[in-house]
């Protein structure tokens, strides 16, 4: 089997560590062979934390322990990061006595000088490990992968959670949205992170070259943020289809044809310009960024520059997905087979029991085009009430995720559409339903505060008349 673009990156890492390893100050060190590797361990974190030689000699060490590492199972890098996290944490003792001076000190200078001292006592020594990480060769797509890491082993290994903390502090800080650059992807940028695109697609998988050459082609255009420290690794990418009118189809929307396939640079084909742009698909491409936002600084940041590319587009929409729709629906199914209360409206328990027997292993269609009318109407009424009225446990907020980035973004539920996605997952998620979010510039800003500060939920008439 060919080696992937993950196992180059991660043989890349090795080998940029592995020079700096062999440095002579690393050589000089002389570990004792028949030492266990905890006890190594401890002896290459100790040195990396005193600093010796100074900060060439700290880099050095540094890429020795990440390169030792890197080499690691699973099992041994949980092992390295107990340790780590256990031996190398904030110092209590230190903590407690600077907090009991801070107490019986009577003179604010002082309190003062002692609350520099406490902050930085509250600062574990296994942070300074990570900082040094960060000044390595890629050391920065290093502690990315590290948080996803942690993210996947967060039931083998609780005991991490303060390390993963504490990096999703550090990375929010370098991975503020005033360091990053929106670049736009082309059928000419490089092979290598054309493969990444296929990759890291998470909504609508890349099914080959031809279908990404698509992707790219004149009427298309796809946006990246990079950062700095990881220049060959977007963060987070949206594709964007050119056309007129509101797209509600997106296997239509997103089909390959041999004759539109050619340089994403040319202006598009046909005769009349279009006046929509469609956002079909948003990937974040890193998982160790969970919880880091900046998809809405994309959306916006997007807008802006094809409005300044392409002054004729009028509308800017989505053609979204629905996730959480049916494992919503089967909830309240199941709640309702119990004899228990849900809550909802006797219209929507009436709605939901005529689409019951879509749930089962067995059911009497597995496609929208096997659905009656009856039961069609009761899906778009479902998904209706759904978007506009599902919250989130002890919140205001939408319950669907592509809903709340949308609607905090500012956008407006413009209009559903059946059979918008006819594939075996778009039928999982939600029989196939999907929906268009208007994102109306003259509105954005009072639709945002509007459902962020009130839990309201812009919606247009189109979407008001599927209730009944």
């Amino acid at each position: 089997m060919s080696q992937t673009f993950l196992d180059r990156t991660l043989d890349n890492l090795r080998g940029a560590w592995r020079e700096l390893r062999d440095s002579p100050v690393v050589r000089g060190l002389g570990f004792d062979e028949s030492q266990t590797r905890q006890d190594r361990w401890r002896e290459q974190i100790a040195d990396c934390l005193a600093r010796r030689g100074g900060a060439v000699s700290a880099r050095a060490r540094a890429a020795a322990l990440g390169h030792d590492f890197l080499r690691l199972d699973d099992a041994g890098k949980r092992e390295f990061l107990h340790l780590l996290v256990n031996e190398f944490g904030v110092d209590r003792d230190r903590v407690a006595a600077v907090m009991a001076d801070w107490t019986a000190a009577d003179d604010l200078a002082e309190q003062a000088l002692l609350e520099t001292e406490l902050r930085a006592a509250l600062v574990p020594p296994f942070r300074l490990i990570l900082k040094e990480f960060n000044s390595l060769p890629q050391g920065v797509k290093f502690l990315v992968d590290l948080r996803a890491d942690l993210l996947r082993w967060r039931k083998e290994a609780p005991g991490l959670a303060i390390l993963e903390r504490d990096l999703k502090t550090l990375l929010a800080s370098w991975f503020d949205i005033g360091f990053l650059e929106l670049s736009r992807i082309t059928w000419n940028s490089p092979a290598a992170l054309l493969e990444k695109l296929i990759a890291y697609e998470a909504v609508h998988a890349i099914q080959s070259w031809d279908d990404l050459k698509r992707r790219l082609a004149s009427d298309r255009r796809c946006f990246a943020f990079f950062h700095p420290g990881m220049p060959d690794e977007p963060l987070i990418f949206v594709e964007v289809a050119l056309v007129n009118g509101i797209a509600g189809n997106v296997d239509e929307l997103i089909e390959s044809k041999d004759d539109d396939l050619g340089s994403s640079e040319k202006a598009p084909k046909s005769d009349t310009k279009p006046d929509t742009a469609i956002f079909y698909s948003i990937s974040n491409a890193q998982a160790g960024l969970a919880g880091i936002s900046f998809g809405d600084f994309l959306i916006k940041r997007v807008v802006a520059q094809l409005q300044r590319d392409l002054p004729h587009l009028k509308q800017f929409s989505t053609l979204s997905p629905i996730p959480a729709l049916r494992s919503w629906m089967d909830r309240q199914l199941d709640i309702m087979a119990k004899g228990e209360e849900t809550g909802l409206p006797k219209a929507i328990e009436a709605a939901l029991t005529d689409c019951d027997n879509l749930m089962g292993p067995k059911p009497p269609a597995t496609s929208p085009d096997g659905v009656s009318e009856r039961t069609r109407a009761n899906i778009e009424y479902l998904t209706a009430w759904y978007l506009l009225n599902a919250k989130r446990p002890g919140m205001d907020t939408a319950f669907d995720p592509v809903a709340h980035f949308h609607l905090s973004n500012g956008a407006r539920v413009e209009r559903l559409n059946w059979n918008g996605n006819a594939k075996e997952n778009g039928w999982n998620q939600s029989f196939g339903m999907m929906v268009n979010y208007l994102y109306d510039l003259s509105t954005i800003e009072k639709n945002h505060e509007s459902y962020v500060g009130q839990g309201k939920i812009a919606v247009s008439s189109a979407v008001k008349r599927h209730f009944r």
